[in-house]
């Protein structure tokens, strides 16, 4: 049974879901469960056809495990996921990566913004403050995409896959891109079902 205590996971706002995608990951997954799970009230992992012991380490850390039989990309993974947290009745899920490039800790100040300021996607950015690390080339790249997809919103980390979602936008994504696309689809999806968007810096 997971844990929680800090105010994300104070079971007064409603169900907080953390939404692992993972492939391959045996060796950093039980790390990032053992973070998330003092953050937050349940957590589900997607094993995206690992071929080693992924899933079987998340379940017997007591996550719940969506299982695809092969290999199908990042995209697919959100969408088994996204349904999970429907079925499970969250109120909030935060997407995360498996590989420990995100510091679960800092999932509690998206989930607080996205609560404080009624928002519908709540985005973990790398380029609100500071030196993110991320290579030039690879920002001028996220740059390029970010104008692309959210129609000048100002979203600086438009790639980012630390995120937090709120009912409205769990119910009404069903998107179709099974691998990195993905990440682009969900917002252009939002902005033009009239979701609110909004970022925390989240390095």
């Amino acid at each position: 049974m997971f844990q929680t205590c800090c105010s994300v996971g104070c079971g007064v706002c409603g169900l907080v879901v953390a939404l692992v995608p993972a492939f391959n990951e045996e060796r950093l997954v039980a790390s990032v469960l053992v973070r998330l799970r003092e953050c937050v009230d349940r957590v589900i992992v997607c094993d995206d056809g690992s071929v080693d012991l992924t899933g079987e380490i998340a379940e017997a850390m007591g996550a719940t495990v969506v299982r695809h039989d092969r290999n199908m990309g990042y995209g697919a993974a959100l969408r088994s996921l996204f349904r999970a947290a429907v079925e499970m009745g969250a109120d909030v899920a935060v997407t995360i990566d498996s590989d420990g490039q995100h510091d679960p800790a800092e999932l509690t100040r998206l989930v607080d913004m996205l609560r404080e300021n009624e928002l519908d996607i709540v985005i973990g950015s790398r380029f609100l403050e500071g030196d993110s690390g991320v290579p030039g080339w690879r920002k001028a790249g996220i740059g390029i995409i970010n104008a692309l997809s959210v129609n000048g919103s100002g979203v600086t980390d438009s790639q980012s896959g630390f995120r937090a979602y709120g009912r409205r936008a769990l119910e009404m994504l069903n998107i179709t891109e099974d691998g990195m696309g993905a990440s682009t689809e969900i917002l252009l999806r939002a902005g033009e079902a009239g979701r609110r968007i909004g970022e925390a810096y989240a390095p």
